[in-house]
């Protein structure tokens, strides 16, 4: 079990002429196609899921687009709406490999979930979809195959019909070492049934509350390509909601993965994993079931780790304008502090409207920051009434649990406000620094590139686990410089409906030495380095005992 030890991390004080977080613009070729209709269809508002995960191999991350189709047959009849494969050149520079790859899918799709289902070595891709989930197995050659039949895994439910996923989550649920799904289902919904809406005689996108929940799903891995829904007996099918996003990480630190979800205005879940892929939910208990305030939000995406390092995962998520975005601090003991005001979010974010959440250390000073994209919900005709092109945001870590919102500062008002949804974040270039790859509706995809000055330095961990799951999944890191402690974990499901499926990142500060680093493994397996340079990425095989 991983103890807790206390935060003492050293923070420089940014130049007063130069923002300490920095990104650069950089223009991709993909267009997010979402169909957008005068009717409003529901989904239209909803895209955007996107990843950044290394798919042939060769070391760099590359990048795939959830594409929309046409919204009343929810086919991809058009190249336009094609999902699309980038290749990396490792320089931060992307060639379309689609059509070699055969991943171009044929449904409405919504968001990514990366993770290596067989343990061969090659990340595979799961896609949640409207009304379709999709399956593509890594050949390991730079093609796919789309595998969902095989797999046994259907997007109809005898109950509720056909499910609308936003996204989905691999975790180890049982610690078997292999890879399970989670599947996060989104509304009841159908085009021949959606509710008429309208602001000022004009059709707009209606409240949550006019549409059904959905039950989430839990697959097993039977470890020979195919899955089983054991959401009955895992305990999660007895709460349907309306999920948005969700993290997988041991909360209370007892070995088993638990997951939280976000609603759409309702209660948010916690699932605590009791053993063996059997769950209770616990959001009230826990006291993340609702903000402070005890009012519904529009609980969007949502990522968890640990931000003042004791060691216990933080929950980070958002909503919508005069919602706020909430912060969690964990406490232990499956308890949470509700830190959104004393933090300085709450003022800061009070106009804002937040898609995909992400918690990393842009600024490799050893303190997690977060990352916001940013758009509203509603569309472009309510721009007289609300905000809803708007830029993204990182909230920089100024330790003690106090953030503060960088917008124009940090370079983001080099383009256009849009309508945000989906994030994905990895080192592109090979410098350290961490990058960002964020969707809009309607729009290009932008590539900002972290030109963060200070000079600090970094570690990035790649794990490969044996005993484990080939991803390590579920792994735990502790790493001590002659600053302080930091804590990760590995987890690909980050923000809305996306996933980061790059090495574990350390900010160093101005320490060029680690101490230590402390692995614990999935399977129980603890590893432990000592006096390791700064500034490299490290590959460490879990030990066999």
């Amino acid at each position: 079990m991983l103890v807790a030890t206390p935060f003492i991390w050293w923070a420089p004080d940014a130049p007063a002429d130069a923002s300490p977080i920095r990104f650069s613009f950089r223009p991709i070729p993909f267009t997010l196609e979402n169909s957008e209709t005068p009717r409003r269809y529901a989904p239209e508002t909803m895209a955007g899921g996107l990843a950044l995960f290394d798919y042939d191999g060769d070391g760099d991350l590359d990048l795939y687009f959830a594409n929309g189709a046409d919204i009343r047959t929810l086919k991809k009849t058009s190249p336009k709406y094609w999902n699309r494969l980038f290749a990396n050149d490792g320089a931060g520079n992307f060639t379309d490999v689609t059509e070699k790859a055969g991943v171009a899918g044929s449904g409405y799709d919504m968001g990514v979930a990366v993770g290596d289902y067989d343990n061969d070595g090659d990340l595979d891709m799961f896609v949640a979809g409207v009304h379709a989930y999709t399956l593509f197995r890594n050949n390991g050659d730079g093609t796919f195959t789309d595998v969902t039949e095989q797999a046994g895994l259907n997007a109809r439910d005898p109950e509720f019909g056909p499910l609308w996923a936003v996204g989905g989550a691999w975790l180890d649920a049982d610690n078997d070492g292999w890879l399970d799904l989670f599947v996060f289902n989104y509304l009841s919904w159908n085009a021949e049934t959606e509710p008429v809406c309208q602001y000022e005689g004009r059709p707009e996108y209606c409240h949550p509350r006019l549409y059904g929940e959905l039950p989430n799903r839990l697959y097993r891995n039977n470890r020979d390509g195919t899955f089983t829904d054991i959401s009955v007996q895992a305990g999660i099918r007895a709460h349907p909601g309306k999920a948005m996003g969700g993290c997988v990480v041991d909360f209370d630190l007892d070995g088993w993965v638990d997951i939280f979800l976000t609603n759409d205005k309702l209660f948010n879940f916690l699932f605590r994993n009791k053993g063996g892929a059997k769950f209770e939910e616990i959001a009230f208990e826990a006291g993340v079931a609702l903000a402070e305030h005890g009012n519904f939000i529009s609980g969007m995406g949502v990522d968890c780790r640990d931000m003042d390092g004791d060691g216990l995962a933080e929950i980070a998520f958002v909503a919508l304008d005069n919602e706020t975005f909430p912060l969690f601090r964990n406490r232990g003991k499956n308890t949470f502090e509700e830190i959104t005001s004393s933090s300085g979010i709450t003022l800061q974010s009070r106009a804002m409207a937040g898609y995909s959440p992400a918690i990393y250390d842009f600024d490799n000073d050893g303190l997690k920051d977060l990352f916001v994209s940013r758009g509203h919900v509603q569309s472009p005709l309510m721009g007289d009434r609300v905000a809803v092109d708007q830029h993204n945001t990182v909230f920089r870590n100024l330790g003690r649990n106090k953030f503060q919102a960088l917008t124009a500062e940090a370079g983001f008002a080099a383009q256009p406000p849009r309508r945000h949804r989906g994030s994905a974040h990895g080192d592109l270039n090979g410098d350290g620094r961490l990058d960002i790859v964020v969707t809009a509706l309607s729009a290009p995809a932008e590539l900002w590139i972290n030109e963060s000055p200070g000079g600090n330095h970094w570690l990035l961990v790649a794990l490969e686990g044996t005993r484990s799951n080939r991803d390590a999944i579920g792994a735990r890191l502790k790493l001590v410089t002659a600053g302080g402690v930091q804590y990760n974990h590995v987890s690909y499901a980050v923000g809305y409906s996306s996933s980061s499926a790059g090495p574990v990142h350390f900010g160093l500060g101005p320490h060029e030495t680690v101490q230590s680093l402390e692995v614990f493994w999935p399977s129980g397996v603890r590893q432990e380095l000592k006096d390791l340079k700064a500034n490299q990425v490290l590959r460490l095989r879990e030990p066999e005992s």
